[in-house]
C-alpha cells in the first residue's frame, strides 16, 4: 500500500523514510556496484567516521532520497523523461528539514556539475554512470551558472555531500542500517520544526 504523503508530520517522517529503505533500499543504484540504501548509508558513514556536522551526515544519507519517486507519488511507469530526482526529495523533505539538508538534496546534482567546471580534476573521480548523467543533466555549469551557484548560503555543505555521493559507491564497505541515524534525522526535523 502507498504511504500518503499528505499524512506526513515531523512526528512520523523519521519512520516514513525509515520504511522506504527498507522497502526500496534493495534496489539498484543506476548500474553502480552498490544498492540505494548502501549508496546513502555509506555516505553517511563516512560522513560520520570523518566526525563531519550532522547536517552533512543527514544530507550525505538523504540525498538521493529522490530516486524513490513512486513513495512521493511522482512516478508512473509509462514516464519516458528524466523525474529529476533531486527535486523530488527536495520538495517533499522542505517541510521537514532546515533549508541545509533540502538544499544539499536539491543541488547534489548541480554540484557535479559545478564541480567539474571549476575543479576540472573533479571528473576523474566521477564512476562511469555518474559520467553519463553528467552529460543528461547539462555537463559542466558555464560561467553564469557557476557565479548563481557559488551564492548558495550552503554551499560549503552542499560540496561536502557531493563528494560524500562520489564515496559512497564501494562494493566492500560494511555500513550500520537506517535506524542508526534515526535520532539524527529527528533532531534535525526537531530543529526545523521547533
Amino acid at each position: 500500500m502507498k504511504p500518503d504523503i499528505d499524512a506526513l508530520t515531523p512526528q512520523n517522517i523519521v519512520a516514513f523514510i525509515g520504511g522506504i529503505f527498507e522497502r526500496r533500499g534493495d534496489e539498484e543504484y543506476l548500474g553502480e556496484p552498490v544498492t540505494m540504501a548502501e549508496h546513502m548509508l555509506q555516505g553517511a558513514t563516512i560522513a560520520e567516521q570523518n566526525g563531519q556536522s550532522e547536517e552533512i551526515i543527514v544530507g550525505a544519507l538523504l540525498h538521493d532520497i529522490g530516486h524513490f519517486t513512486s513513495e512521493f507519488g511522482t512516478y508512473h511507469p509509462d514516464d519516458t523523461e528524466d523525474r529529476h530526482h533531486e527535486d523530488a526529495g527536495a520538495e517533499v523533505l522542505e517541510q521537514f528539514f532546515p533549508s541545509v539538508i533540502t538544499d544539499c538534496v536539491r543541488y547534489h546534482v548541480a554540484a557535479k556539475r559545478y564541480l567539474c567546471a571549476t575543479k576540472p580534476e573533479y571528473f576523474a573521480r566521477l564512476s562511469p554512470a555518474s559520467a553519463h548523467t553528467l552529460e543528461l543533466q547539462g555537463g559542466p555549469m558555464n560561467e553564469a551558472e557557476v557565479a548563481a551557484f557559488a551564492a548558495n548560503p550552503n554551499l560549503k555543505q552542499i560540496i561536502a555531500v557531493r563528494y560524500l555521493d562520489e564515496a559512497g559507491k564501494r562494493d566492500d564497505m560494511l555500513t550500520p542500517d537506517y535506524w542508526h541515524f534515526a535520532p539524527m534525522v529527528q533532531r534535525m526535523v526537531d530543529r526545523h520544526c521547533a
